[in-house]
């Protein structure tokens, strides 16, 4: 018999997978093995002949885990970056067959008891920070898994969580395919107002897809492109209508993909799972493990915000309208034409456009300040490392690496959007820093960027280079670990309320002049940015903050009212209660046509489920953070090592709150945020 270890890639203990190898067959038997091998190592654990101990039983767990994670990291990866229908398949049961385990390892009693017995022992209290909170976690995780559920209710929640993990994959591939479906060719007439970055990208849509002139995508940088610059209003209006019903009942593609069946289900599953645990709604459930702790808390903290930002939204709005009348001629605007109004606003008011700043960031020299400034504050550098084995021509490898040459960590970038790719940005764990095995942190850190053009790299705008800074303070958590377990190691065991918070202090870079000076230097001339541009960067960067912060509550409370809500007898109410949050946050009200819920994905396929209000709760957290290095110097070493020790290095080990408080001195101060959106009295 052969060895299946040596002829399936994603059995293969190598350091990073073999991308180019990984076929769509290899998925489903590798997994099998993987489930077979953990299942009989779970029975062994069970059994009366293991001694309930730290490294008899919460030891193997971890590496019981870590070998499924190998096999299925890549596999997961390549269904969001690189799809195909036979992936998708394959992807699919293998998601279905992950949750049947851990459901299956959540409820199997005799290995509570043991994880039980640990924590009780009396040398519990000698353990290290980390070993205990594995401990604490893997307890919880038991709960959360219906380990004291009975009978049918037991049988219950496990269908449960087999169909969430099918409806989750089939929400998502449903976007992905709406968004992948819809092109537009586009007349040279209607190209007036596109400027030529713009072009040049609509361009590159049109050839990706083997045709000629310029093409109107669903991908993120083609729709931001056309809704900021085209003046042509039908044409906004057409690419706003089909973005906008994406996965849904309407527009162009009305019924095709839709999610709305799925977004009914989800909720009403996950309000069931909640009540079988003993939870009243899944926003409790949700909370159990979370820095906010109760939805009072999570509510109050929201409308405390809404009642700051809504007023400055209005005003805002009502600026906005009177100039679209004067200076544009429209005297109806339409949610359509927000982005081109405001951008010519912007551009009158602080002679400043993102199309100004875009040659003075191209990818290349973006990177290289990236780099140069995580090197200064956390005394840590970046080097490319060639021949790693990718799944795209475009995708570089780098390491990780100490002062002394030593490699830490690495990671892989994916920056362009293409077909089959997931739209969006994000930071997945490729392996996890595991000391017994000597095995190295490794991140994907994945974007949309726009290809590059005539020559020249890619240039971003500068939204764009806060998106990389802002996955790449993701990914510095995950790399910079020094905890040893991988259940707790990096981002993981980190409340998810607190996840955000190394992204977003990661994004006040970008503002600042001595770390733009680093990178941001013209593409065709090299010279650095302008004192005059950035003195207008700046004016205008809490250019409609207001109604950026209303549009960021909206989702908060949509997504959280949604679980907390919920009512089996009334259904999700999903447009319903859409409805009343926009009453009460929004100032602009879409078309009754639009369908935001159905392409939401942070909630209904992401993780985010009654959790998006954490990037505002993280964001208080990272400002304060980020104001210590104001106070002590942008570079400041030691704030730097002490930021890097206290956050990055602990990981999960220890509560977030914790760890800010080690850091800052402090509890997180809530004016902060305020400050940072220029809301501040």
């Amino acid at each position: 018999m052969i060895d299946p270890h040596t002829t399936n890639p994603l059995l293969e203990d190598a350091r990073l997978p073999a991308f180019s190898r990984i076929r769509p067959e290899h998925v489903l038997p590798a997994l099998e093995l993987r489930l077979h091998e953990a299942r009989q190592e779970v029975q062994r654990l069970s059994g009366d002949a293991v001694p309930a101990g730290f490294d008899t039983v919460i030891a193997p767990l971890e590496r019981v885990e870590d070998a499924i994670a190998r096999s299925w990291a890549p596999v997961s990866h390549l269904h969001a970056v690189k799809d195909s229908p036979e992936l998708r398949e394959v992807h699919a049961r293998g998601e279905q067959a992950l949750t049947e385990f851990h459901t299956e390892l959540g409820q199997n009693r005799a290995l509570h008891a043991k994880v039980r017995a640990v924590r009780e022992a009396a040398d519990f209290e000698r353990l290290d920070r980390a070993r205990q909170s594995l401990v604490l976690d893997r307890l919880r995780d038991f709960q959360h898994a219906g380990v004291a559920l009975e009978g049918a209710a037991r049988e219950r929640f496990r269908a449960i969580q087999s169909e969430l993990s099918a409806l989750a994959t089939a929400f998502e591939e449903a976007v992905l395919d709406a968004t992948d479906a819809w092109t537009r060719p586009l007349a040279e007439e209607e190209l007036s107002g596109l400027p030529r970055s713009a072009r040049e990208l609509l361009a590159a849509m049109a050839a990706e897809r083997g045709q000629s002139g310029h093409l109107a995508t669903l991908k993120g940088p083609a729709v931001q492109a056309i809704l900021t610059h085209a003046e042509d209003r039908r044409l906004r209006e057409e690419v706003y209508t089909a973005y906008h019903t994406r996965a849904s009942d309407q527009g162009p593609q009305a019924g095709r993909f839709d999610n709305s069946a799925r977004i009914e289900r989800i909720l009403a599953l996950r309000h069931e799972a909640a009540r079988l645990l003993g939870f009243a709604n899944a926003a409790e459930l949700a909370l159990d493990d979370r820095m906010a702790g109760s939805p009072e808390r999570v509510l109050g903290f929201l409308r405390e915000l809404a009642a700051r930002a809504r007023p400055v939204a209005q005003r805002e709005l009502a600026e906005l309208r009177d100039f679209a009348a004067a200076e544009l001629g429209i005297d109806d605007l339409a949610p359509w034409d927000i982005a081109f109004a405001a951008e010519r606003l912007r551009h009158q008011r602080f002679r400043f456009s993102e199309e100004d700043l875009k040659p003075y960031f191209p990818l290349p020299a973006v990177l290289d300040g990236l780099f140069a400034i995580a090197g200064r504050v956390l005394g840590v550098g970046f080097r490319e490392r060639p021949g790693v084995d990718v799944w795209d021509p475009e995708v570089v490898f780098y390491d990780v690496v100490d002062p002394d040459g030593t490699v830490r960590a690495g990671f892989y970038l994916d920056h362009r959007a293409r077909a089959g790719k997931r739209g969006g940005a994000w930071m997945d764990v490729c392996r996890s820093r595991f000391a017994e095995r000597g095995q190295l942190p490794v991140a994907f850190l994945t974007c949309n960027f726009p290809p590059a053009a005539a020559g020249r790299p890619a240039l971003l705008t500068h939204d764009d280079v806060i998106t990389l800074f802002h996955e790449f303070g993701h990914g510095l958590h995950h790399m910079l670990t020094e905890v040893d377990w991988p259940g707790v190691a990096g981002i993981h065991g980190v409340e998810w309320d607190a996840v955000e918070l190394p992204s977003q202090f990661m994004e006040n870079f970008c503002w600042q002049r001595p770390s733009l000076d680093l990178f941001a230097r013209h593409v065709d001339t090299g010279q650095p940015l302008p004192e005059e541009l950035f003195a207008r960067m700046l004016a205008a960067r809490h250019f409609h903050a207001g109604l950026f912060l209303v549009r960021q509550l909206e989702f908060a409370l949509f997504d959280f009212r949604l679980h907390l809500e919920y009512d089996p007898a009334r259904g999700a109410r999903a447009l319903e209660l859409l409805d009343e949050v926009r009453a009460e946050v929004a100032v602009v009200q879409p078309p009754a046509w639009h369908r935001f819920p159905h392409a939401f994905t942070h909630v209904f396929s992401g993780g985010y489920a009654a959790g998006y209000y954490s990037y505002l709760w993280a964001e208080v957290l990272s400002a304060d953070a980020f104001a210590a290095f104001e106070e002590a110097g942008l570079f400041d070493a030691a704030t730097g090592q002490r930021f890097r020790r206290e956050i990055l290095a602990v990981g999960g080990s220890r509560p977030a709150l914790e760890s800010f408080v080690a850091f800052r001195g402090r509890e997180p101060d809530a004016r902060a945020l305020l400050r940072s959106y220029g809301l501040l009295a």
